[in-house]
């Protein structure tokens, strides 16, 4: 398992460093999003190994990363919103922002530090490894993906539900049996239920993002009714899926 580990770090790094080359060069519109899975990919491999060495630090540079990167990809996803949606104006004045802000990405010190540290992490487990602190880590991270499981089924089960938590526990549960494929032990139905209330509630929170964002920022002011009804509708399908994730995978 060490090994396979230890491959998908390199891979990891691997994509960082291409996402890195795409930004600086503004060669395509998914060099950003690329570079965020690629972060979210890294933290839900690191997230079952804490407490070993160097995985602190590794985590805590992919959450700046991550801090840096989230209003950028916000702003890029109401960019495509406003011009599918007949606002060019409204979407070019952003995305005009985001040819600014790529390069300015590629070479923050953010990723800077992540892209070293991370370099630096597979011999951290190599050493842990020598020092017999890897025994038993097969359990260690099943025991932490049964664990996020529990706190998921709890949440659903919770009459008064927060939403946005039910998405970040979902997208952590999802996310780290992608990471550790082989140790899946949920149901067969699980991961496509997941995968729709993810969307469901990420169209919510969208809207919801965007409704904030147009207290702020008149020219947004056209689309504040579409998006009071979208969230509307939102909410209902995302209660939908929630229920049928909880009646598939969940004892009641």
């Amino acid at each position: 398992m060490i090994n396979r580990l230890v491959a998908h770090v390199l891979g990891l790094e691997v994509r960082l460093l291409a996402c890195q080359a795409r930004l600086s060069a503004r060669t395509d519109p998914e060099a950003l999003h690329d570079l965020r899975t690629t972060v979210r990919r890294l933290r839900s491999l690191l997230r079952p190994l804490r407490g070993l060495p160097g995985v602190e630090q590794l985590e805590a540079a992919a959450s700046r990363v991550g801090d840096l990167t989230t209003p950028l990809r916000d702003r890029e996803v109401l960019a495509a919103y406003l011009l599918e949606h007949d606002q060019p104006q409204a979407a070019h004045r952003r995305m005009a922002q985001m040819a600014e802000a790529y390069p300015a990405v590629a070479t923050s010190p953010e990723v800077a530090q992540l892209l070293m540290i991370l370099d630096a992490f597979p011999r951290f487990l190599r050493a842990s490894q020598r020092q017999d602190l890897l025994k038993g880590l097969r359990q260690r991270i099943e025991k932490r993906l049964a664990k996020q499981w529990k706190k998921l089924d709890k949440a659903l089960h919770d009459p008064a539900h927060d939403r946005h938590r039910l998405r970040l526990l979902i997208k952590r549960v999802r996310y780290g049996i992608e990471a550790y494929p082989e140790l899946d032990r949920l149901p067969k139905a699980a991961m496509p239920r997941l995968k729709s209330a993810q969307g469901a509630l990420g169209d919510w929170h969208d809207c919801l993002q965007w409704l904030a964002m147009a207290e702020q920022e008149t020219d947004l002011q056209p689309c504040v009714a579409a998006w009071k009804t979208a969230m509307a509708k939102a909410e209902g399908r995302a209660d939908q899926v929630l229920d049928k994730l909880s009646a598939d995978c969940f004892k009641s």
